[in-house]
């Protein structure tokens, strides 16, 4: 027999995973919320390590929540009934599919990277907010990228937002996170050439050689890439801006990056 319902705000149960709508106690507990079926289905097939599954009435009516209830089911995973109430206050935005999940989050650090030959690796300092860096996450996805690092990240690379951004895409890469003089350590310890991304680049993009083992390096939306980031091994390149603007949000700026490198990488010709 079924366990009743979760009705009230206050049982410790759900005050614990309201609790996980914060960076600090996500990064206590080493765990974090997942809002979406198409999110917490990714992050099953990636074999992330769903703890709980909190089931609401949005839920009833829909078959593709049901289904996903049956596959948590089946992977051992322990379900939770709550309240319209308890639902609306753990979900993010406006959407409301009927299934939370907490996952536990797993290690960030840079020993554990294990990089193919003529690895694509992504780079973020300081990036501030998680819509951008799940739109990062999803493009670094998409194109395959060998692994995304966070460094003196300002948000969690973890954020429900930010695996709300990424379509779940998060659970299927290699992630790191560090401060940036590690983080330019380790790059040039695993023989990696540094790209940056500057407004006053050296070179446009589609003329720099993005193919071979790479870290395209991208800084925060207000203050761009810190000084960590110069050196003679440090290539900067240039996205044409022929508008008012001098920069593009740092997302989008990404995707054309990161695009350009699997172009490249494709094609295995130089820029001309």
């Amino acid at each position: 027999m079924s366990e009743p319902a979760i009705t009230s705000l206050a049982n410790p149960r759900v005050r614990s995973w309201l609790r996980l709508r914060e960076r600090r106690e996500r990064d206590r507990a080493r765990r974090t919320l997942v809002d979406g079926l198409t999110e917490i289905g990714r992050a099953l097939t990636a074999g992330a390590a769903v703890e709980e599954a909190i089931v609401g009435p949005t839920a009833a009516d829909s078959p593709a929540a049901q289904a996903l209830v049956v596959r948590l089911r089946a992977a051992g995973v322990t379900i939770v009934t709550v309240s319209g109430a308890v639902e609306a206050r753990l979900g993010f935005g406006d959407r409301a599919e009927g299934v939370v999940a907490v996952v536990a989050v797993p290690s960030l650090t840079l020993e554990e990277l294990a990089l193919p030959r003529d690895p694509l690796v992504l780079v973020t300092e300081g990036v501030e907010k998680p819509g951008n860096l799940g739109a990062l996450l999803r493009t670094a996805d998409g194109v395959g990228a060998d692994a995304v690092i966070a460094a003196d990240p300002r948000t969690d690379l973890y954020n429900p937002n930010a695996i709300r951004a990424s379509l779940g895409t998060i659970f299927s890469l290699h992630l790191a996170a560090a401060p940036s003089a590690a983080v330019l350590s380790w790059c040039r310890a695993h023989g990696l050439r540094l790209v940056a991304a500057r407004v006053d680049g050296a070179v446009a993009h589609t003329a720099a050689d993005l193919r071979g083992p790479l870290a395209i390096l991208l800084g925060s939306e207000a203050d761009g890439l810190s000084d960590t980031w110069t050196g003679p091994d440090v290539l900067t390149v240039r996205l044409p801006m022929l508008g008012v603007a001098d920069s593009l949000n740092v997302s989008v700026a990404g995707a054309v990056l990161l695009f350009e490198a699997l172009r490249q990488r494709a094609s295995g010709r130089r820029p001309a």
